[in-house]
């Protein structure tokens, strides 16, 4: 008998979560032998042992899919809620690990999937982790699935607002997503052409920015395109790109306006270099439970795949390094990160 396998995708929902589900199946399934079901909802499906069986038609068709065919949820089965003393997750999932008859299961998801992860493994159940996020600060991968996606989302309407904001003689803000790691804003800003690019790892001084949109206009630049990640430095009740455009039209006399995409970041149909990177990561974890090592997360290094103990992967983050080489080669092209 071959092994008996379980998926599930935990947090927020991002490009490429699909093929991951694939890649992991199939591999299992064709190439190994095992059994595969999915639990449904992330850890509550879990939880609650709710699942569904996942037999190799059923993966098919789903590469290109958007979102995940077994739902996400943002449950922590290790957090204790509100009032309680007892916390009765880690129990459960222990016992429907155990009357399922597995032998693993894949947890796809981002540092918080990634640090429960870990707590399950402790538990004595087999895990192998798969980073996503669009964000791609899990800590011990070069890149995350969905990353890629939405750089080219980004990117795309930055290419769009160059038209509207030289047309209108504006400064145009646009918020992209990454929480507190700006790899989106660095990578989307480099390839819109942003003019000006603001990242939670590199502290700004707004009046410098104002004086570079300023200088701009008085050379006959028609337009400043300004890229801002949403955890740059700013007051808790306002969105970030608000703040920069509040200012902008405080200190200058230049009109700005704000774009923020949002969830359009996470959605859709996956790049194609997300659905390859997103299969590799599936099909590289299938390979770990059919060699039997687990506790580990599939991370990639210089294109080669390989495998990081989850115990040195929760908790921690991937940011930017302010030495970034594309830093620097941005600012020796003009682009001012608001530290200058």
């Amino acid at each position: 008998m071959g092994k008996k396998i379980a998926i599930l995708t935990a947090g927020g929902d991002c490009p490429g979560l699909n093929a991951a589900i694939r890649g992991v199946g199939k591999t299992a399934i064709v190439n190994h032998g095992m059994t595969v079901i999915g639990f449904t909802a992330g850890f509550s499906g879990l939880i609650r042992k709710e699942y569904v069986e996942l037999p190799e038609n059923k993966l098919s068709g789903i590469l290109t899919l958007g979102g995940t065919i077994l739902g996400t949820s943002r449950e922590k089965p290790f957090k204790l809620e509100k009032g309680e003393v007892f916390n009765e997750k880690p129990g459960l999932i222990k016992k429907n690990y155990e009357d399922l008859g597995l032998d693993c299961v894949v947890c796809i998801g981002g540092n918080g999937t990634m640090k429960t992860a870990h707590l399950l493994s402790e538990e004595g159940l087999n895990v192998i982790g798969i980073p996503k996020t669009i964000d791609n600060d899990v800590f011990g991968t070069d890149v995350t699935f969905g990353f890629d996606s939405a750089v080219e989302i980004a990117t795309e309407a930055i290419d769009r607002l160059h038209s509207t904001a030289n047309s209108h003689q504006r400064a145009m803000v646009i918020e992209v997503m990454g929480h507190n790691a700006g790899w989106i804003a660095l990578y989307a800003g480099l390839a819109g052409g942003g003019d000006i690019i603001l990242i939670p790892e590199i502290g700004y001084n707004i009046e410098k920015v104002c004086r570079e949109i300023e200088y701009r206009f008085s050379i006959g630049k028609n337009s400043a395109i300004v890229v801002v990640a949403e955890g740059i430095k700013k007051p808790d009740n306002i969105s970030a790109a608000s703040y920069i455009v509040e200012k902008i039209q405080q200190l200058t006399s230049i009109e700005a306006r704000e774009t923020r995409l949002g969830y359009v970041q996470r959605g859709g149909s996956p790049s194609a270099m997300d659905r390859i990177l997103a299969t590799r990561y599936g099909a590289y974890a299938a390979e770990l439970i059919a060699r039997g090592e687990y506790g580990q997360m599939v991370s990639v290094h210089g294109g080669i795949l390989s495998a990081m103990p989850l115990e040195e992967v929760g908790g921690k983050l991937s940011l930017v390094d302010p030495n970034h080489h594309l830093i620097t080669k941005a600012r020796n092209m003009g682009v001012l990160f608001g530290d200058e």
